[in-house]
């Protein structure tokens, strides 16, 4: 049995391994998720990129959406608005709701995130061995402009508030990842990466997503160091991200958003091959001049078929580095 290892972030990640699964059904799967987007929110601890990968894959996501609950209603959230509690832009619906509560709950009586993500998807049944990147607590904040703080003055915020509530509209100057280097590999992360026979990063956010994941100290050198092949899917498709805001945070940290450009920043040192769009033909040949080998396929995730034919071909390139 196959054994694959996942760096995974919330919609890209978890539509990624939809495919993925199809493709491979027999495959033994860990995913390492990304926590750096957690937050605290009405006093309750929320993991959207670890709730996104289990909901979509045990069949309770919002398809349209790519997040949040299918079916879900607003009850709670209207009921404190009613009272002026906020944040309002923040989307927690009444289902979602308990996810959260069940997850505190259980943090709160001493279970390590670990052990808590394993009990939730003890209901949902994702298919996957899903892993929080740590049990520790690390929040990814934005470095921004701060206009009432006078000429050059800039604050930090929660990503969520950055991406979520702002859209992004704002230029980032830095991503600090609070907490993680203090953080340690959840347990089970390091020794799934040593026993991988691949290592797969999907067309998840390369900062604030795999990067942060790889920002945990241990995980990036345990990649490094894998025996597996570690293969790469590109985010960006034709000098814009597929989704989301990403070339936002990709200047941040001074990469461009071009396929070639988030190669590089991985580095040869950690890929041993990028997959870019079949649009992206003329990075090819840049890639490799990096010491990466590359091949352009279609990447867009239009749907499962689509998306299990991605997965395919970065298997297919992992055997060629492999031989």
């Amino acid at each position: 049995m196959q054994r694959i290892v996942v760096l995974a972030g919330g919609i890209g990640g978890a539509r990624f391994l939809r495919g993925l699964m199809s493709a491979v059904p027999d495959a033994d799967i860990t995913v390492i998720g990304n926590t750096g987007d957690d937050i605290h929110l009405f006093g309750l601890k929320v993991c959207p990129d670890l709730d996104t990968v289990m909901y979509t894959l045990g069949g309770g996501i919002h398809e349209e959406q790519g997040w949040g609950r299918a079916g879900e209603t607003f009850a709670v959230k209207e009921e404190l608005a009613a009272y002026g509690v906020g944040p309002e832009w923040f989307g927690l619906g009444d289902r979602d709701f308990a996810t959260h509560i069940v997850r505190t709950q259980m943090l709160a009586a001493g279970y390590p995130l670990s052990a808590v993500t394993e009990a939730l998807c003890a209901r949902w049944r994702p298919g996957v061995r899903l892993l929080p990147m740590s049990d520790d607590r690390v929040e990814t904040h934005v470095m921004i402009d701060d206009p009432e703080g006078g000429p050059g003055a800039r604050k930090a915020v929660h990503f969520q508030e950055y991406w979520v509530r702002m859209r992004a509209s704002v230029d980032a100057h830095a991503i600090v990842p609070v907490g993680a280097e203090q953080a340690k590999p959840a347990p089970g992360v390091l020794e799934a990466i040593a026993a991988a026979d691949v290592i797969l990063f999907p067309p998840s956010n390369p900062v604030v997503s795999v990067g942060t994941i790889l920002g945990v100290p241990g995980v990036r050198e345990a990649v490094a160091d894998a025996a597996a092949p570690v293969i790469g899917l590109s985010p960006i498709v034709g000098g814009a991200p597929v989704r989301g805001m990403a070339d936002k945070v990709l200047a941040a940290v001074g990469v461009e958003s071009t396929a070639a450009a988030v190669a590089r920043h991985y580095g040869s040192g950690l890929l041993d091959g990028w997959l870019v769009d079949s649009v992206d033909a003329d990075a090819v040949a840049e890639v490799e001049e990096a010491g990466i080998p590359c091949r352009a396929v279609p990447l867009m995730m239009t749907d499962v078929d689509a998306t299990a034919a991605m997965a395919r071909e970065a298997l297919a390139l992992a055997e060629e580095v492999r031989a």
